[in-house]
């Protein structure tokens, strides 16, 4: 089954001859229980693609569906309740909170889903347990290793249930065993959990954890794009 297709999708930045077209007529499909890697050049617009698939950022032209609804469709108060329930973000940079704990982190973006507090918190404690952060839920972002930061962001992704997960360079300020052990574990849990995971990442060396590699340069989408093709 179809989790997310981009149809047609183009952004440009800026008007007349100072327009910049960060993508040009992009078209990629996804399906569930896939883990999707997206390579390219600093500059190609693998970020922006991955913003516009989340609905962080609205392409010029071009639709996004993810399940059954275009999400290029909905109105901004639409998106954002849409996103805090379908779509998990893992980015570059960890974007933890510093003065709440990893647990809290984890938890307090999910209170604007449609999941019940109690639910949220069970999830939680549980992911915590999976993600072996149990005995450091109560530490601030500034008393974790990398590592661990990059496991509560993560964990943060995950804890609403979400369908289509999205990861930006998740290895980018880890070193090579730590950044292969996050992206394993990312692969784990979007085929444990019958996923859809698309991963922006500039370390080649971290494809061979996932299903499919499309690769990304000037803004258009140069294979892999539509996995039929493979089948």
């Amino acid at each position: 089954m179809t989790a997310m297709f981009v149809d047609d999708v183009t952004k440009v930045y800026g008007e007349g001859r100072t327009a910049v077209r960060a993508l040009c007529n992009a078209s990629i499909s996804l399906r569930d229980n896939e883990f999707l890697a997206l390579v390219g050049p600093s500059g190609s617009g693998k970020t922006t693609l991955l913003s516009v698939i989340g609905g962080l950022l609205a392409p010029t032209s071009g639709s996004v569906i993810i399940g059954d609804t275009t999400l290029t469709d909905l109105s901004k108060k639409e998106q954002t309740r849409f996103r805090a329930n379908r779509v998990g973000f893992v980015f570059q940079g960890f974007n933890l909170v510093p003065f709440l704990t990893a647990r809290e982190n984890m938890t307090v973006m999910a209170s604007i889903s449609d999941n019940s507090r109690n639910d949220i918190e069970e999830r939680a404690d549980q992911l915590l347990e999976e993600l072996g952060l149990a005995d450091r839920s109560d530490n601030l972002p500034e008393q974790l290793s990398g590592g661990e930061r990059q496991r509560v962001a993560i964990g943060r992704a995950l804890v609403t249930d979400p369908d289509l997960i999205l990861v930006d360079e998740p290895t980018a300020s880890l070193d090579t065993e730590l950044g292969t052990q996050v992206v394993k574990l990312l692969a784990s849990e979007i085929k444990s959990r019958g996923k859809a995971g698309i991963m922006v990442t500039h370390d080649l060396r971290m494809v061979e954890f996932t299903d499919r590699t499309v690769k990304i340069l000037d803004g258009e989408l140069l294979t892999g794009s539509d996995p039929a093709a493979s089948d």
